[in-house]
């Protein structure tokens, strides 16, 4: 293997063809726990602008990148000064024995099948948001890494630090609040375009494409992988892949997790899905993800979480129940609420770093298991936004209630050779 990291293999035939032997290094003798003191590797595959902003995290030292776009690969290992190896077919890299880690930085119809292929090659996982395009295929996942005894973080991070979108503070703070019970409950939690969520709630696909001739740089069939062939159109790849429903779900599908996440973490919805999705929005094409006004999910216990995404509800309190609201700024209409936050106890520690739950083995804060329930809400809405109707959902089972419809998505048909 050349330090060069010029191992590029365009083989098309081999998309369908060929057969990898992936070894987890636990066989090897040399994976399964990771001592403190060890250095770990990773790999990044797709390394378009997501993948190349994720080069460096804390004790960790990049061996490996891989794209479908030659110009991507290309940019990539000069940007890396040139001291890792390139490849084009992912299933080369998770055969790698001496990677630890590997960051998916694909558009999402591929994020289920390769976190599956990574978790039973032995690797611990970054997947980038939203988790899996699909439920079902998160369902797959989750069992895959379980199995295996992998670790996985996704990367959405506002349920554990950073500001939270417009309201001038952390989320502890308001999971203080809610613990403590001095808003009541039920809750509901109005998510609108005030909070920023209209940064890409336009991001919408255009109708009837031409086929245009397919970059020479770009695999395009390797692209599509999983998803129905569509000819190509520079509208359907890399930017722009995110509106058109077989590979992600326009804003809601790009944006939606990080909104969503802390918003069941608050909750403390974690284990569980809504049973209800009510949707408010225009007829969708067949093809092209539209915009929508209204969606509203119900949980069991009648918690709602309300996104409104034309900013109807100016006024609205972003948490509100029986007795307080709290809006956004982090202003409430419950006297004293700092001195009240401060005399609380904080909730329950969570790993924040990754390397740290690699080393450990133990969960990372937004892992496979709460991050499949909050990709879930997401997968909701994006169902009930294609159908047009109102949807009942079993979270147990993760199942539609009667509709056949709606669980025909649940787990969609993918292009052969490729399956979860």
């Amino acid at each position: 293997m050349s330090r060069n990291g010029r191992r590029i293999f365009i083989k098309k035939a081999a998309v369908a063809t060929a057969a990898f032997t992936i070894v987890p290094r636990s066989v090897l003798g040399g994976r399964g726990y990771t001592a403190p003191s060890d250095e770990l590797t990773k790999g990044i595959i797709g390394v378009g602008s997501m993948g190349r902003g994720h080069f460096g995290y804390e004790g960790t030292r990049l061996l490996a990148v891989c794209d479908v776009d030659r110009k991507h690969l290309d940019e990539a290992v000069v940007r890396a000064g040139g001291k890792v190896d390139a490849y084009h077919d992912f299933r080369e890299l998770l055969a790698r024995p001496d990677i630890d880690i590997v960051h998916i930085a694909t558009p999402p119809h591929w994020h289920g099948i390769i976190a599956k292929m990574a978790a039973e090659a032995g690797k611990d996982i970054w997947c980038e948001k939203p988790m899996t395009r699909t439920i079902g295929e998160g369902i797959k996942v989750v069992e895959a890494v379980r199995k295996h005894g992998r670790m996985f973080r996704l990367n959405t991070w506002f349920r554990f630090k950073d500001n939270f979108y417009g309201m001038g503070t952390t989320v502890k703070p308001l999971k203080k609040v809610i613990e403590s019970g001095v808003l009541g409950w039920p809750l509901k939690v109005t998510v609108s375009g005030i909070t920023g969520f209209d940064w890409k709630f336009y991001w919408s696909g255009l109708h009837n494409l031409k086929p245009e001739p397919v970059p020479p740089e770009l695999d395009y069939d390797f692209w599509l992988g999983p998803a129905p062939y569509k000819p190509y159109n520079p509208e359907r790849v890399h930017s722009k892949f995110r509106g058109y429903w077989d590979y992600d779900g326009g804003g809601l599908g790009d944006m939606g997790q990080h909104y969503l996440d802390p918003v069941q973490y608050l909750l403390g919805k974690d284990n569980t899905s809504p049973i209800y999705v009510e949707i408010d929005a225009p007829q969708q094409h067949w093809d092209a993800v539209g915009s929508w006004r209204r969606i509203t999910y119900t949980y069991e216990d009648g918690c709602k979480i309300i996104l409104d995404g034309e900013n109807r509800d100016k006024d609205a309190a972003y948490i509100e129940g029986p007795y307080g609201k709290i809006f956004r700024g982090f202003k409430s209409d419950i006297p004293d609420l700092q001195k009240i936050i401060n005399s609380l106890p904080d909730p329950e520690p969570q790993i924040t770093t990754f390397t740290e739950s690699v080393k450990t083995r133990k969960k990372f804060a937004l892992n496979e298991e709460n991050g499949h329930r909050s990709c879930t809400i997401v997968n909701l809405g994006v169902i009930a936004l294609r159908l047009g109707r109102n949807l009942k959902f079993d979270p147990v089972k993760q199942v539609f209630i009667d509709d056949e419809g709606a669980n025909r998505l649940i787990n969609q048909p993918m292009r052969q050779p490729w399956s979860i």
